[in-house]
């Protein structure tokens, strides 16, 4: 077997372990509604998964906050990965089915450099401060567009005292791209999830803002009430937190659970 095959079935027997075979018989295409900071993990473990089990998934990502408008407005899915404070509010409005919330994996909002150049000091609040301060330029999520780390990074320049020094030479995209605008070399700096940078050639993760300053966004899954496929997706989000899903997790900067 080549290393690919035998990484393939090494996924499918963890996956076999948690499906019988009358669940394979009656194979399900599961609609998936997913943060955008899941996109490169989930692209790796849906083939693993639709392998060993038959089931199809189609899996939509968007930004958090654009999906929680979608399902309040009536859009359906299977199961929905979301931020867990937007999953808890789904949940109290009974969008979701009882009792079927799970911590998927979590990723630090953190600092990106462009791969080669020079580290940026970010080793204390004060040099974190000094850093920004100093930068040609930084590049993060519009927070008016409901990006978890560009709503959260938009607090800490609050924070800092600073968030009107550095409206000058601030880049804000629209979703996932900070860091690769920082591999092109269009932005000095950028803050994003470590989940968007760790796949991004040309990026580099240089770490989380320092103390007190630090946040890691938890993603959580759950069953859309409206399913049609429960016990199907219970079988998904059970993979979700499972061992091999956890060390893929980890490979794209994810600290699983």
């Amino acid at each position: 077997m080549t290393r690919i095959s035998l990484l393939l079935w090494g996924g499918m027997t963890v996956v076999l372990g948690l499906v019988s075979p009358g669940d394979i018989a009656r194979a399900a295409e599961l609609r998936v509604l997913a943060s955008v900071a899941l996109t490169s993990a989930l692209n790796e473990l849906t083939p693993v998964y639709e392998s060993a089990t038959g089931d199809k998934l189609s899996i939509e990502y968007s930004l958090a906050a654009d999906l929680k408008k979608r399902i309040l407005d009536g859009e359906t899915a299977d199961v929905i990965i979301l931020t867990r404070p937007m999953m808890d509010d789904l949940q109290k409005q009974n969008m979701l089915a009882a009792n079927s919330l799970v911590n998927v994996a979590g990723t630090r909002v953190s600092v990106v450099a462009r791969a080669g150049g020079p580290m940026p000091d970010i080793s204390s609040v004060d040099a974190f401060k000094q850093t920004l301060l100093t930068a040609r330029s930084i590049v993060y999520a519009d927070p008016a567009k409901g990006g978890a780390s560009g709503v959260y990074f938009a607090r800490v320049l609050d924070r800092l005292g600073i968030a009107e020094q550095m409206k000058g030479k601030t880049i804000l995209v629209p979703g996932a791209q900070a860091a690769e605008v920082v591999a092109r070399g269009d932005a000095e700096l950028g803050v994003a999830q470590a989940s968007e940078i760790v796949p991004v050639a040309g990026a580099q993760l240089v770490g989380p803002p320092p103390g007190e300053l630090a946040s890691t966004t938890v993603f959580t899954a759950g069953i859309d009430a409206p399913s049609k496929s429960p016990e199907a997706a219970k079988t998904l989000i059970k993979f979700l937190t499972g061992p091999e899903a956890a060390s893929r997790f980890k490979t794209k900067g994810f600290e699983p659970g």
